[in-house]
Order: structure tokens, then sequence, then C-alpha cells
């Protein structure tokens, strides 16, 4: 018998491991953002992935802050939606599987034990909402971009106007456009 510790009882391996695991996990969320909006700079101006993925991450970096909020935005009202539609359609599973809707009384079969088809229907529901909403956040990302790109490019001016709508402008733009407009009133 060997008194020395074997590698999955050792601790400095054990620590080593986990940082091993979260340094990856980092890595693959980082390479994910990448891949997302070098996609979608591809789509944009159709050049190759590398310079797509270098213009995505420069011109992300160089809005950071508004990457940051959004980001968190999207994701609690994406959270809210989801939540939203998976506590309705289980809401309406359950009233339908205990056959406490008048109307569809009929057509709803007597169950004994209606928690496994109203689980399945929440489960499945999740699933379709999260793939909706997947595609929703994809639309956002390629706005976004696009009005990093429109205010790099442009700037409001008659020569240079934007080409963002006014409503995404009001927004976006509330106290990036104010010195601008007090500067114009002065001079």
């Amino acid at each position: 018998l060997s008194l020395r510790p074997t590698a999955a009882e050792n601790k400095f391996a054990k620590f080593l491991l986990s940082c091993l695991k979260c340094c990856f996990w980092c890595l693959e969320k980082f390479i994910k953002f990448l891949n997302r909006n070098a996609y979608i700079m591809i789509a944009i101006y159709g050049t190759n992935f590398c310079t797509s993925a270098r213009n995505a991450f420069f011109l992300l970096m160089r809005n950071i802050i508004r990457v940051a909020v959004l980001d968190k935005v999207t994701d609690f009202l994406f959270f809210l939606g989801k939540l939203l539609i998976v506590g309705s359609v289980g809401i309406l599973a359950f009233f339908f599987f205990t056959q406490r809707i008048k109307l569809v009384q009929d057509t709803a079969p007597p169950l004994n034990y209606y928690w496994v088809p109203i689980l399945t229907v929440i489960v499945g529901s999740y699933l379709i909402a999260h793939g909706f909403f997947s595609v929703y956040g994809m639309c956002v990302d390629t706005l976004f971009l696009c009005f990093c790109e429109d205010l790099e490019r442009n700037d409001g001016s008659p020569e240079r106007p934007y080409y963002m709508s006014p409503e995404l402008s009001e927004i976006l733009l509330k106290g990036h456009l104010e010195p601008s407009k007090s500067a114009d009133s002065q001079g």
C-alpha cells in the first residue's frame, strides 16, 4: 500500500482542474459571442470570417458600455417573455388536463395522474420559447451592430445623416444628441 495521495485526491490537481474548467468555459462563451457577431458582419459586408470577427470585436469594444447594457436588458426581457409564455401555457395545460375548461371538457382525456403531461407541455413550451427568443436575440444583435456602424460612419449632420430610424435614434441617442443641440443653439 502506498501512502502517497492519488491524483483524484490531490488538492492541487483538483484546484488546477477547476481553474482550467473555468478558463475553458470563459473561452467557449467568448468564441460563441465572437462567432455570432462575426457572422452578422459577414452578412452585412460580405468579408471573410477573420476580418469580420476582428471588425465586430473592435466595434463592440469601442461600444462596450452599450453592449453590456443592451445585453442585460435583452436578457431580462427575454427571461420575462419565457416566464410569461411557460407560465401561461402551464396554467392552460393544468386547466385542460384537470378538465376545468368547460369549452374543451369533452376533448380532454380523463387522467388519474395529470402532472406528467403538464410537465411535458411546460418543458416543450420552454424549448420552443427559447428557440423563438434566440432568433429575436440575433435580430437585436444585428440591429445593434448596424446602429454602432451608423454611429461611427455618420455624425447626424445634413451631409452625413444617420440611417437609423428616428425612433431608434431618439431612444438610443438621448444623451449623445443633447450637447450637439445645445452647441448649435448657442452658435
